[in-house]
């Protein structure tokens, strides 16, 4: 990824990616980001703390009593269903990968270790292990009450731009 600095002179001067961009508070960028920010569906988080394209992301989900998911999964004992925690760290990883358009190709090694209910703080962290203009690959992991809740040895993305299989 380049990024354009303005500069004095004429024309712009490139700058090479990583790009750092911190990002704290709720109405602030988090909201650009697909799946993520407030009011980014059930999938997404609230509040992006960093995103280092290339390189790695942190962001934080609340997790609210009044989800609708928690009167049937399960009554008595509400949990958060581990797919929309598996979404929470496919949203980070598309703010790993940086512009464009990047949808969720493949998932390896997944695994729930502890029950999210409602009331709990998670801490999304995604680390980049493969990067590219087409395709990114990232680990992620989740934290709740201090411990790991959830992991994802490989989230593979892949940017729209690029040609699926048996399509011209």
């Amino acid at each position: 990824m380049t990024t354009t600095v303005p500069t004095a002179g004429p024309a712009p001067a490139p700058v090479a990616a990583p790009v750092a961009a911190p990002v704290s508070g709720a109405g602030s960028a988090a909201t650009a980001v697909p799946g993520g920010g407030p009011g980014g569906g059930l999938g997404g988080f609230d509040r992006l703390l960093e995103a280092v394209v290339g390189e790695r992301a942190a962001a934080v989900r609340n997790v609210p009593a009044t989800l609708t998911c928690f009167t049937d999964h399960f009554p008595r004992h509400p949990v958060l269903p581990g797919v929309l925690l598996l979404e929470s760290m496919a949203a980070l990883a598309r703010s790993a990968a940086g512009p464009g358009t990047w949808r969720l190709a493949a998932v390896r090694g997944v695994r729930f270790k502890h029950f999210v209910g409602p009331g709990d703080q998670v801490h999304l962290t995604v680390e980049v292990s493969a990067h590219g203009p087409h395709r990114t690959e990232c680990r992620a992991t989740a934290r709740a009450g201090g411990r790991v809740v959830a992991t994802a040895r490989v989230l593979a993305l892949v940017s729209d731009e690029t040609t699926r299989e048996g399509t011209a």
